[in-house]
């Protein structure tokens, strides 16, 4: 309901810590890391742990569908993802406090598909921590985040969303700018029946 759905936006919104962007968030990590940060956060930059998104495009489901969404992201915390594809099709993703789920109905009353215990929590924990590409400030060592490198262009940071742990591996260019992000996510995207990693 969208009562719920404001419930948990309000509970992911976390205030940014006083100050903003230096380069002593930096000291101490190796260079291609110091490069990734630098591209991608300005100085000055508050030191946000939350972000409101909002995104539009094309999903496929079946066949590719038009769809409007807004995210509240916190990637340490989680997030809620509600979406409109198509015009008749509405729902949402989200995970908080340890539980995820997904409720999607079509014109608001037929329900089109319907996730949640365990398995979904431990995939939803694995996005949001994954979207925190999109908010690079909440990958600072500030906020118990750990970086190493593997070669020149590739970097992996390392942190846990509850008791799921993000292995984020990112592929830079020479710049430092973020080229591709690979990590693997709690999942049976087979439909197997058995869940497992998968990249």
């Amino acid at each position: 309901s969208s009562r719920r759905i404001t419930e948990l936006e309000s509970r992911l919104v976390v205030p940014a810590p006083a100050g903003g962007f230096t380069e002593d968030e930096l000291a101490g990590l190796p260079l291609p890391v110091q490069r990734y940060l630098r591209a991608a956060i300005a100085p000055g930059t508050p030191l946000a742990l939350s972000a409101n998104l909002e995104m539009r495009g094309r999903i496929k489901i079946g066949r590719w569908m038009r769809f409007r969404a807004g995210e509240v992201l916190a990637p340490h915390r989680g997030f809620v993802w509600p979406a409109r594809v198509g015009g008749l099709i509405s729902g949402h993703d989200g995970y908080l406090d340890g539980l995820g789920a997904m409720r999607w109905k079509l014109a608001g009353f037929l329900t089109v598909a319907h996730a949640e215990g365990p398995d979904v929590s431990r995939s939803a924990a694995g996005r949001a921590g994954a979207e925190a590409i999109w908010l690079p400030t909440c990958l600072l060592p500030r906020f118990d985040v750990n970086w190493s490198v593997h070669g020149e262009h590739e970097i992996v940071c390392q942190f846990r969303v509850d008791e799921t742990p993000i292995d984020l591996r990112m592929s830079l260019d020479a710049e430092g700018r973020l080229r591709s992000v690979a990590f693997d996510r709690w999942g049976d995207p087979d439909n197997t029946g058995t869940w497992g990693w998968h990249r």
